[in-house]
Order: C-alpha cells, then structure tokens, then sequence
C-alpha cells in the first residue's frame, strides 16, 4: 500500500486497540489515545526504510535518505544470507527484512527500553520522528507542497506539546505500567502495531509479504503472506484509494469513539 493508506491504518488500529482497552477496564486516557494513534500512524511508515523512493525516505532529507540506503543494503544481505532454494532471486532488500514480525518487536521493545532508559530527551525524540511521519502519512498532500523545515518544526512543536501533557498526573505517562520507573514503557505499542499493520496492508497487495520470517514455509523461508491471488489488489489502485482508505477512517472513528465511551 502506499503512504497514506498504511498512517491512516496505523491510527485506526491504535483506536481500535484504545476501543479494546476501554472494554476491558484498562481504558486509556485521552492523550494516550491521541498521541499513540499519532505514533501508529507514523510507524505505519517506517517498514519502508528498506525502499528509496518511499515517503519515510525524504521525511528527514539527506539523512533518511542515507538511513534507507543502508537498511535497503542491510535487508537484501539478510536475505542473501536466509533465502532458502524456493525463494525468488531479488536485487534489492524491499519487502524483506523491514517487513516481518520480528522486526516489529525488535523497534518496538527497543523503543520500549529507550523511552524508559533515555528519559525525557528520548521520548521527544521518539515524538519528534513519529510526529514528523504522521505528517507526511496523513496530511500527504500538503506535506508534499509544504517546506521540510515546516513539517519538521511542526513534529517538534507538536512532540515538546504532547510530552507535555502526558507528563501531568493521570494523562497516560504511566498507563498500562505503572511500577515506578516504567513510564513510557507504553510507547513501543503502537509502534510495533503500526509496523505490523503496514506488513498486513502490504499483504493485501498482489506481491504479498514475508511477515512470517524467518519461519520457513515449504521451501520458502520469505514465503510472501498474502491471501488469494484473485482478490489482492495493486498499490495505489483505486481499491486502496476508494474503499480502503474510507473503511479506515469509519473504523477508526467507530474505535476512538468506542475508546472515549461516547459509544
């Protein structure tokens, strides 16, 4: 999928996870639920790290650009080095190592084990990067005519903002773990959802993805997820532009009001 489908699937996921919570009275303040559907949506992104041309790879100019070159080189060695005889020959690491499960919970506990280790300097800059991706995933169009030093001074502003309000008592600093020193431990849930909801999406699409690995399947160890061929779709087609996207916004509305008790 392209990059506004997958933010805006990252931001109902976590509203529909905030809907879940509610449900099962570990409900979560409004600002948790505002900032971690934020987060989810900007997560949503980052799986295509591993792909130059991406919306991630010009979010922060020359360095992210350096930074998906690297992964691209990094994910096409690890399936160099893991492919087993099924597995399709490539010439780059897109759809790879970026696209599993297990990549999933490594940023996500590592972003875990920074927000509680790094204190407040790490959660603004785990604020500020996610922020700043939300942007470019769900204000797209006018990220794109807008100035970079714009969207950047709007991720920051936003991130000191939001921090802000999560640090005052009973607005989510310490939701879900609550033993002292385990604030913001929370933070790494929505970016693992939001990696693993791009994977779901990129699933969906006529090329499939390779969440399982490295889990072999047959003769696979890439072995791309996906379901029926006949009903998968293109990225950017008009199945993602004119019904997915729609269904996201409804389901992420019905959540977030579920979420709040509205209904």
């Amino acid at each position: 999928m392209m990059g506004p489908a997958h933010s805006l699937s990252g931001a109902a996921a976590w509203l529909g996870v905030g809907a879940a919570a509610a449900a099962a009275d570990r409900e979560m303040p409004w600002p948790v639920l505002v900032v971690g559907a934020l987060i989810c949506a900007g997560a949503a992104l980052a799986p295509d790290l591993d792909h130059k041309s991406a919306t991630i790879s010009r979010a922060f100019g020359p360095i992210s650009k350096a930074l998906c070159e690297i992964v691209d080189k990094l994910s096409f060695a690890v399936y160099k080095a893991t492919k087993k005889p099924g597995d399709a020959r490539r010439t780059g690491g897109h759809r790879t190592l970026t696209h599993t499960w297990l990549w999933a919970v490594m940023i996500g506990g590592g972003a875990s084990a920074l927000a509680v280790l790094g204190g407040r300097w790490a959660v603004l800059a785990l604020l500020f990067i996610h922020m700043v991706l939300a942007v470019e995933g769900l204000l797209w169009r006018a990220a794109r005519v807008s100035s970079d030093v714009l969207v950047w001074l709007l991720g920051a502003t936003s991130a000191w903002i939001l921090a802000g309000v999560l640090d005052k008592p009973g607005n989510g600093s310490d939701w879900l773990f609550t033993a002292p020193g385990q604030e913001y431990l929370w933070l790494g849930l929505p970016i693992l959802l939001g990696a693993l909801v791009h994977d779901i999406g990129d699933a969906l699409t006529v090329s499939g993805c390779p969440i399982l690995w490295p889990i072999p399947v047959g003769r696979k160890r890439w072995y791309p997820i996906g379901p029926p061929k006949a009903i998968r779709f293109r990225a950017g087609s008009w199945v993602e532009m004119k019904v997915l996207m729609p269904v996201f916004m409804l389901l992420g509305g019905v959540g977030g009001a579920a979420a709040l008790n509205v209904i």
